[in-house]
């Protein structure tokens, strides 16, 4: 098979109905053959299809073990094992590496000159005409983005992968009442600051009944990508974890999906 072009991505996305939407991707780029130009393929073809590129761009590298006096119960942590600190010394820069699990796709986007990122560890980054619109920067909502996302009309996009790793079910999780775990991240004079995080979304593929009536469906190249209008999905999502919290539950003996089935920190 021919390399995947900036143009079959483009028409992916038209064929969607996703022309013009911002669209929250989340992408396995072996999931494609070959692609003409790696990571720039899969995000210059949206953009040519006149959409917005909202993607996450964690970097857990500026970690801090939780400190001494900021501790709280139920929050994913066994605080009695040792905790690393990469972030010592560090302090987040908005042109900051992203976590290499995030893929090829995320970490590419943050070098391109034209980024919208958040100002926090825990947060997104956008590309195209509406990504000002969708970096909402509160520390206190880290989902702040995925919220612009679902008021804007936009839809989550899954290139090769799986309910696993949509993003957007972890605010699905805060709006069917969990509280995001707790984490600190080393800030302005070395003083750890608490970020909030999701958990462990290894279960989040039981929820893939509730959300199939609203899924479209594309193929570019050897890619399937699965597609969901954020707003409807959330409000699945948040329904089925409401009717039943332990959907989300990976099967393992697993503190996050412990302690977010519980409904997460309590401070």
């Amino acid at each position: 098979m021919s390399d995947v072009t900036r143009v079959r991505v483009s028409d992916g996305i038209r064929a969607l109905e996703l022309a013009d939407r911002p669209v929250c991707i989340h992408v396995s780029m072996r999931s494609f053959g070959r692609l003409e130009a790696g990571a720039a393929t899969v995000v210059d073809g949206i953009l040519g299809a006149g959409s917005t590129v909202l993607v996450p761009t964690f970097s857990h590298q500026f970690a801090v073990a939780p400190p001494d006096d900021d501790q709280p119960r139920q929050n994913g942590l066994d605080y009695s094992q040792p905790q690393d600190s990469p972030g010592l010394g560090r302090i987040f820069r908005p042109d900051a590496d992203v976590e290499p699990w995030l893929g090829a796709v995320p970490a590419y986007v943050v070098t391109r000159p034209e980024l919208v990122r958040s100002r926090n560890a825990g947060g997104f980054g956008a590309l195209g005409p509406m990504a000002t619109d969708l970096i909402i920067d509160d520390p206190r909502d880290v989902f702040g983005p995925l919220r612009a996302l679902v008021r804007l009309g936009g839809w989550v996009v899954l290139m090769g992968v799986g309910l696993d790793s949509l993003t957007l079910l972890h605010l699905a999780e805060v709006v069917a009442g969990r509280r995001p775990f707790i984490r600190w991240s080393n800030g302005p004079g070395d003083v750890p600051e608490r970020i909030r995080v999701g958990g462990c979304s290894e279960g989040f593929l039981n929820l893939g009944p509730s959300l199939a009536h609203l899924m479209r469906t594309a193929t570019v190249g050897d890619s399937t990508w699965n597609a969901y209008p954020a707003a409807y999905a959330l409000a699945a999502a948040a329904e089925a974890i409401r009717s039943d919290p332990h959907i989300t539950h990976c099967g393992r003996e697993c503190i996050e999906c412990r302690d977010a089935i519980a409904g997460g920190p309590i401070e």
